[in-house]
């Protein structure tokens, strides 16, 4: 039984500091792999080496809105050969965000865009960050007709996840649904149709309870927030455990033969 962590930012300090560490204590959680999203321009090239030492680890490559007004238009070349060269098995985390007061709408949808159009061109999935824009970001990926992907830590309405689930897309769930007092996230992870979700940890940060203000979240601590899972869908370890694999390949097809 081994589950795979869609969503692990392993170039942050809080985990590359100690990186050997982390990738033994996954191994000893019985964690099969580990997605590592690039989120700028800068981060590209760290993320690439991670994948390359540890077999553990598969990459996506991508411009994060957070970072999106350092982006130049020269970069979206570079990302197109990059993701080429080093198999990528997404474009990603890309996406938009309703809250960042620094960098216009306009400029992370620009950026957005075109990694859009990246994705269309090498048919490769995204891995998208959607904090308070998921109509907008729903809009785009019909439009641009992506075939499918994750939407990283969602927390929409159902009838939002209805939309996205039509368009081939899974949803992501990680910490947030070991707090009781999350209450629609762990309704959402709950009710949603099962093959529909993909478990992350987002780490270092989203840590599950046990961790709260203590420690930075690993790839680690993705079996016991499966546990929760498990218990919140009331069904056996292993089928969710197969469930969570299938749709995970089913997301993002090139893992299909990294874990194997």
């Amino acid at each position: 039984m081994t589950w795979i962590d869609t969503h692990c930012h392993l170039d942050q300090p809080a985990l590359f500091e100690k990186i050997e560490r982390v990738i033994k204590n996954s191994i000893k959680s019985d964690i099969e792999g580990i997605v590592v999203p690039s989120v700028s321009p800068e981060n590209v090239n760290e993320v690439i080496n991670i994948s390359q030492r540890f077999d553990l680890c598969s990459l996506a490559l991508g411009f994060h809105p957070f970072f999106s007004d350092r982006v130049k238009d020269e970069d979206f070349k570079i990302l197109s050969l990059l993701l080429i060269e080093h198999d990528a098995v997404a474009v990603g985390e890309i996406g938009l965000d309703k809250f960042l007061d620094n960098i216009p709408l306009n400029t992370q949808e620009k950026v957005f865009k075109n990694q859009l159009d990246i994705a269309d061109d090498l048919e490769l999935p995204i891995i998208v960050h959607a904090r308070g824009m998921i109509d907008l970001i729903t809009k785009y990926i019909r439009e641009k007709k992506i075939k499918g992907g994750i939407i990283h830590a969602f927390n929409g309405s159902f009838q939002q996840a209805e939309q996205l689930i039509k368009l081939g897309f899974k949803l992501g769930f990680g910490g947030v649904i070991t707090y009781e007092r999350a209450k629609h996230v762990r309704s959402l992870a709950q009710n949603l149709p099962i093959e529909a979700i993909v478990l992350e940890t987002d780490a270092p940060d989203m840590n599950p309870s046990w961790l709260e203000n203590i420690l930075p979240n690993e790839p680690a601590q993705l079996k016991k927030i499966s546990q929760i899972f498990c218990k919140l869908r009331g069904l056996d370890t292993q089928v969710i455990a197969d469930t969570l694999r299938r749709n995970t390949i089913e997301a993002l097809p090139k893992l299909g033969r990294l874990y194997t």
